[in-house]
């Protein structure tokens, strides 16, 4: 039978600073994916394999790993794609709890400070939603809360600076362009979400296993209206005077 080699990332913080790569010689079988095979060796060869997993089904973003390098769901890559030898390790933006299981809490401590969708007061009822608008909204909606793009985004990685990060941006849009939506979160993305700090280099926008178009769907249009509402004084002016909004 046809086997693969999986380099596997260990370590423990916790316990003690070493780290290693063990290495482990699976069967393949047809259909198989990363995470059947990171399965096979946490059953059969070292039950103390720390990994973190859920629905298998690509749905819970649970699974998320660097698999050779690049950050992708383990239960969505299969073996046949990659070859002989697969390196795995655990997401390099967030810290290590044991070999492959991430602390990704960071993320949901931003979620609290994003202002929370707040109706207009004047919202019409029965509200009658344009198709674009429930089409765009709809994409924002199918994150699955992965976090890969945070991963893969190297202002997160490599300079840790305030950036909120692509997930967290997708989020805000989805709240700012719902068309009955009254905040203005153009401040806090400036002062406290740190977009400038994004040079749409739309890495996270090729890793998402969603397909969602994270850079030109949310991030540009998101930093159009820093742009409109914190640096522009005329717009600034003309959207106080109508007392409108971006949308």
């Amino acid at each position: 039978m046809r086997e693969v080699v999986l380099k596997i990332k260990r370590s423990e913080p916790s316990v003690s600073s070493v780290t290693r790569f063990d290495e482990f010689k699976v069967p393949v079988e047809e259909g198989m994916v990363v995470l059947d095979a990171v399965h096979y060796v946490e059953q059969h060869m070292d039950p103390t394999l720390g990994v973190r997993w859920n629905c298998k089904a690509a749905r819970c973003g649970s699974c998320a790993a660097e698999i050779n390098g690049k950050p992708k769901l383990m239960c969505k890559t299969r073996v046949d794609s990659i070859g002989e030898k697969i390196t795995i390790e655990p997401m390099h933006a967030f810290p290590v709890v044991k070999d492959l299981v991430t602390d990704v809490s960071h993320n949901f401590e931003i979620a609290k400070k994003i202002p929370a969708f707040t109706p207009k007061k004047d919202a019409p009822s029965p509200l009658i939603m344009q198709q674009t608008d429930i089409m765009r909204s709809k994409e924002f909606r199918t994150c699955i809360e992965c976090f890969l793009c945070q991963d893969v985004c190297h202002v997160i990685r490599e300079h840790h600076s305030d950036y909120v990060g692509p997930k967290h941006v997708v989020k805000i849009a989805s709240l700012d362009m719902h068309p009955i939506d009254g905040i203005d979160r153009s401040n806090f993305l400036h002062s406290g979400g740190g977009l400038g700090f994004c040079d749409i280099t739309k890495c996270c926008q090729e890793i998402c296993p969603e397909g969602i178009r994270i850079t030109d769907d949310a991030i540009i249009p998101e930093k159009e209206r820093v742009v409109d509402q914190v640096f522009d004084p005329i717009g600034r002016l003309v959207h106080r005077i109508r007392g409108s909004r971006w949308q």
